[in-house]
């Protein structure tokens, strides 16, 4: 009998070790080091044809590599396609994370029901029955999806052996195990064997894999980094218990754009896509009020309307509170500096809240105008024009800057309805006779005079 190989892990990062050590030199963290085996049988997971005829693969000259592009799979999901890129490609592999209960597995589940393809879900968190209840609450169709409850990669094989499905989904990596390595599910070794394994499959049968992987407290993936550097793509699903809608967010895509989202309500017969985000994003009222401010911004190539709300009041402590969602406090700070030294409003002695409706966060520097309007509104009392938009960015000086890709802010604007944009008056716009007024503006003074003079 071979002797028993064992190596030391840091459950969190993944770092290796040869021996026990109480901090981990990579992560800084504390008692996260444990013992694992490494031992493997002298096996291989998966029988491929190319293993089995022994013949090593032949380098090629990069202009003899066939170039043809590769046919995506459409997933009958426009928000997915979306951040994917325009499908799944054959042979990847995704790993979808996400706050437990957020919705991973309702998606997936959802997807793989509507699939044309043969589809194999398989759950390792599940029983058969469990699944079929949500299955009936989303949809009641689903001729293509199999449904298999195993958590060893061995029988799995076996069983996509039998079925020879088209796109194979696993839910979730941190429930498998494999034989070839002697440690518990979830831990450092075995997320990465079984990881490899999937891997090794993928590549030599071009069929997709589609992972579930949990998160750590932090909000990241659960296991090893090298996790997140094997798959091909890694998508975020994000969102708040407290809203109704769920973004999902490209990390890692070999395959196409990490700038592109898709948005997502949930409901009670699963999650319907969101195709015109700025229903979500701008609330609806009947009476015009102060502090809030229309922008608008873009996520990846999408553009979108997002609702700025301010509240600007007298300080009742002796310093003044400074408190953002959703944006970014240091760049409310700067904003409300120049707003004081180059406009002359005296918010030095003010609390000041911003909000950014709908829970999202934006980093997009275009929003900035918006931020000074709603806060000029709220400070005056004097509510802003709710068919008004603003697109721009504000420079230390007072300066409005131009914003990149302005002409498709305007677009989305005025297909939103929306009368009059404020743009920076450096910006190239190519646009010509358009329905919506674009008010060109310089400096923060113009803004102030425009909807306060």
């Amino acid at each position: 009998m071979s002797k028993v190989k064992t190596t030391f892990f840091c459950q969190n990062c993944g770092a290796q070790y040869a021996k026990w050590q109480g901090q981990c030199n990579s992560c800084k963290e504390w008692n996260t080091i444990a013992e694992e085996i490494i031992q493997k049988q002298e096996k291989v997971a998966w029988k491929s044809e190319s293993a089995s005829s022994n013949k090593a693969p032949k380098p090629l000259k990069i202009n003899e590599i066939d170039s043809t592009q590769e046919i995506r799979m459409d997933t009958t999901d426009g928000e997915l396609n979306r951040v994917l890129g325009g499908g799944i490609v054959p042979g990847s592999l995704i790993l979808l994370g996400g706050e437990p209960g957020i919705g991973k597995s309702t998606l997936l589940l959802q997807i793989s029901l509507k699939l044309p393809y043969k589809t194999l879900y398989v759950s390792g968190e599940e029983s058969q029955k469990q699944i079929k209840m949500r299955a009936e609450r989303i949809t009641p169709s689903g001729d293509n999806c199999y449904i298999l409850t195993e958590t060893k990669t061995q029988n799995i094989f076996k069983q996509i052996e039998a079925i020879e499905p088209e796109i194979v989904i696993i839910d979730s990596i941190q429930t498998l195990h494999t034989d070839y390595i002697e440690s518990t599910p979830g831990s450092i070794s075995q997320i990465r064997e079984t990881t490899a394994e999937l891997i090794k499959f993928a590549k030599e049968t071009n069929i997709p894999v589609i992972l579930i992987g949990h998160i750590t407290k932090d909000g990241n993936i659960a296991g090893p980094k090298i996790l997140e550097h094997m798959v091909d793509t890694v998508l975020q699903f994000e969102g708040d218990r407290n809203h109704v809608y769920r973004i999902l967010r490209s990390l890692k895509n070999r395959f196409g754009s990490t700038a592109e989202i898709g948005i997502y309500e949930m409901l009670g017969n699963g999650l319907r896509e969101v195709s015109n985000p700025s229903e979500i994003l701008i609330s609806h009222k009947d009476e015009e009020l102060s502090g809030t401010a229309i922008a608008s911004t873009l996520e990846g190539m999408r553009p979108l309307m997002i609702e700025i709300q301010s509240l600007v009041s007298t300080a009742v402590y002796g310093t003044p509170q400074r408190s953002t969602t959703g944006y970014n406090a240091k760049r409310l700070n700067m904003i409300l500096a120049v707003l004081e030294k180059r406009a002359g409003f005296r918010l030095g002695a003010k609390d000041v809240f911003l909000n950014v409706t709908g829970g999202i966060s934006v980093d997009d520097p275009a929003i900035d105008l918006a931020v000074v309007a709603a806060i000029l509104s709220s400070n005056e009392d004097i509510p802003v024009n709710k068919d008004f938009c603003f697109a721009g960015e504000v420079g230390l000086s007072g300066e409005i800057r131009p914003v990149n890709r302005v002409d498709q802010r305007i677009q989305e604007a005025e297909k939103l309805g929306f009368s009059t944009i404020f743009v920076s008056k450096y910006n190239k716009i190519a646009l010509k006779n358009t329905a919506i007024k674009i008010r060109l503006v310089a400096k923060i003074e113009d803004i102030a005079s425009e909807l306060f003079g």
